[in-house]
């Protein structure tokens, strides 16, 4: 078929003959070939994708779609405790009503072109963040917690001038990478250990570990097993006396009951929030947070965007607009620290919603049930013969199952669960090899008494 005959394809836009010849004499090109030519040819592709055709009935796509979703199986209908970066949690009726308004929701992260409340919406945000987190200064939602935790390190490189982080090895080991790659170009990643019996950081190891050439030091609390570090204090004295900076990434659903980082130190504090009143959606309602006191050295260094609240000329009127804007991507552009991305906005403005509701007693109560449903879970799992729970620390929401002297493995064991309707732990060896036949079991504020009893007489009844 000549070039002129060809339909234009249903799924790429300009894809008309008329239209595309239209731009190809605009752009001064007769092949489109010319558009590629810098591309070496060793990084071409020249034969033809094995893709199937194209559905031109409406119907037919939307039938074609509904099928592979159909295939999804959801924690809705399910009973699930996985954790590990993604958690089930109750989201209020309320707050899907106020993300889904048309001042909000739009096709580009809450950006409408005429802003009708958003920069306040996003004020208020920060501000309920920053009052939970106990600092002056919270940036506008960036993609996830591995971002603003890369993002964290780099502003530390700038502000100290050094060039390596020291970082925990109890993190999520996704989280790692995403560390690395933005970080390795121009500092060296290192990690420090933590006690094997009580997943504590390890004290000395940090210690013979930080030196002068450390920027900063990362680590999570709780950690990414759920264990609540108790040396915050101490680890701050050898941080702050190496004239390094204190990160610490934290679950912010867990401050109604933990100190915040700041008490014991913090410099910068990161995390996500996912937990404020995101539903999980398969994993990708995830949104970062960073924040620091309010002092120029670390709110210069931000690359996210800041809202601010001033007067106007209106007395008691209010304006909300961005503060340092020149220090973004937005305003530098090539010369910005990192390129601001918007896509988490909205998930920023569901957190406000959740936490104007809770409060800091609704906050303070809902911590209080996670702990005491995660300490009853772990309790009863290990009067399961042959199943241990692994470090002897407090849990917050997530604990670590040893299932080793069952003779069953967590692949095996996870396939009868989910054979019953139950996603069991988070399998931990592919990532952790020390913790092998080890899965991270995570309790939330959904899970009833009930929902444990039957996870761990199904448990007792596999193994």
């Amino acid at each position: 078929m000549s070039e002129k005959q060809k339909p234009a394809h249903p799924y790429i836009p300009n894809s008309a003959p008329n239209l595309k010849k239209a731009i190809m004499d605009d752009l001064g090109i007769n092949d489109i070939e010319q558009l590629y030519e810098d591309i070496p040819e060793k990084l071409r592709f020249r034969g033809e994708l094995k893709i199937p055709e194209p559905i031109l009935s409406e119907l037919e796509v939307k039938k074609h779609v509904l099928n592979i979703l159909s295939e999804n199986v959801s924690c809705e209908d399910n009973l699930s405790f996985l954790g590990g970066g993604c958690a089930q949690h109750y989201v209020p009726a309320i707050v899907d009503e106020v993300v889904n308004r048309s001042e909000f929701l739009t096709a580009y992260a809450g950006e409408p072109y005429e802003d009708h409340g958003r920069f306040q919406a996003l004020f208020e945000y920060q501000s309920l963040m920053a009052e939970l987190l106990d600092m002056d200064v919270v940036n506008v939602p960036t993609y996830d917690w591995g971002q603003a935790a890369s993002t964290s390190v780099r502003m530390a490189e700038r502000i100290t001038g050094r060039g390596e982080v020291l970082i925990s090895e109890f993190i999520s080991d996704d989280r790692f990478k995403v560390i690395k790659n933005y970080c390795e170009p121009v500092m060296k990643v290192s990690r420090f250990k933590h006690d094997p019996l009580t997943g504590q950081i390890n004290i000395n190891d940090l210690s013979s570990k930080i030196d002068k050439n450390t920027a900063c030091v990362y680590f999570e609390n709780p950690s990414f097993f759920g264990i609540i570090e108790e040396q915050g204090d101490q680890i701050s004295e050898i941080i702050h006396k190496n004239g390094s900076i204190m990160i610490v990434g934290t679950d912010p659903i867990s401050l109604g009951v933990l100190k915040p980082p700041s008490h014991y130190g913090a410099d910068i504090v990161c995390g996500d929030i996912q937990t404020l009143g995101n539903h999980m959606y398969f994993g990708g309602s995830l949104a970062g947070f960073i924040a620091t006191r309010d002092d120029k050295k670390f709110v210069a260094e931000y690359p996210s965007r800041l809202f601010g609240i001033a007067h106007t000329s209106v007395e008691g009127e209010w304006g909300f607009g961005d503060v340092l804007y020149d220090r973004t991507s937005f305003g530098e552009r090539e010369k910005g620290k990192e390129f601001v991305g918007t896509a988490a906005a909205l998930y920023g403005i569901a957190a406000a919603v959740y936490l104007s509701l809770m409060g800091p007693e609704g906050m303070k109560e809902l911590g209080q049930t996670i702990i005491q449903r995660a300490l009853y879970a772990k309790k009863q799992i290990s009067e399961i013969p042959g199943v241990k729970i692994k470090f002897n620390s407090a849990n917050f929401k997530e604990f670590v199952v040893d299932f080793s002297d069952t003779g069953k493995d967590v692949e095996y064991i996870n396939q009868k669960l989910r054979e019953l309707g139950i996603f069991g732990g988070h399998s931990l060896e592919p990532n952790f090899p020390d913790l092998k036949n080890c899965a991270l079991y995570c309790v939330t504020e959904i899970h009833s008494k009930n929902d444990i009893d039957r996870l761990v007489n199904e448990i007792r009844n596999i193994v």
